[in-house]
């Protein structure tokens, strides 16, 4: 198997959470995905959005926002002080779509969890950073609820973890960094449930299209990172 900076293609790069990184997020966690490092921060609130308020169909509610800090690059991206660019908004979608699979948002009450995911560096991978280490956070904030009998331990209904795969020079590699994103023939990044279930898939063929054959075992292949990333999770709920 081809080596990449010291990993094979189905290795995922060295990963780690920091709980309790800062000090006044209900949860937080400090993501790392090799050199990609996203500070993830949730909130919570006793109020739910104002449209969500005057439905009829009332439960609680989970959202995200995602940010690049200006030196998370090799060059200094603009701050976003107005509206958020379409990446950024794209982004922030799909990590708010996650994590509301992972939280029965009925058993959560008329309550609101933001999810802020502040990409400190950036190596590629960092929606798929911000989504693991988000689920880390949730967790964290919403254990002192559940010891206060606020809310149920069933609140969290599915472990979530997301890992990006892709095709480098015709090889399947997992969890891409920069360098192999920025030429790949094909990346797909991958949400998937504790069960094996997919949430979301957002793939394309950058400079090929992708066969049937390439894409089951990109699959497979993501499956089992997945995996790895959640007994991880585990591993360090199990300890914070």
């Amino acid at each position: 198997m081809q080596q990449r900076q010291g990993r094979t293609a189905t290795e995922l790069r060295t990963i780690e959470f920091i709980p309790h990184y800062t000090k006044w997020a209900e949860g937080s966690v400090l993501t790392k995905f090799g050199d990609t490092h996203v500070l993830c921060n949730v909130t919570i609130e006793d109020r739910i959005p104002r449209w969500l308020h005057q439905s009829n169909n009332q439960h609680g509610w989970l959202t995200a926002e995602y940010a690049l800090l200006p030196r998370s690059c090799d060059k200094r991206v603009q701050r976003e002080k107005q509206w958020p660019k379409g990446r950024t908004q794209e982004i922030s979608r799909l990590i708010g779509r996650s994590l509301r699979m992972a939280v029965d948002l009925r058993k959560l009450g008329l309550r609101q969890l933001i999810v802020d995911c502040d990409v400190l560096q950036a190596d590629g991978g960092t929606r798929t950073a911000a989504i693991t280490g988000g689920w880390v956070a949730v967790n964290l904030a919403l254990q002192s609820l559940i010891a206060d009998g606020k809310v149920s331990s069933k609140v969290i209904k599915n472990q979530i973890a997301a890992v990006s795969v892709g095709l480098v020079d015709g090889q399947p590699l997992l969890d891409l960094d920069y360098g192999e994103d920025s030429t790949a023939e094909a990346d797909v990044n991958i949400v998937m449930t504790g069960a094996g279930q997919f949430i979301e898939l957002q793939g394309t063929g950058e400079t090929a299209p992708i066969s049937r054959d390439q894409l089951n075992q990109l699959l497979d292949m993501a499956e089992s990172g997945a995996k790895t990333l959640m007994t991880l999770q585990q591993q360090i709920l199990a300890t914070s």
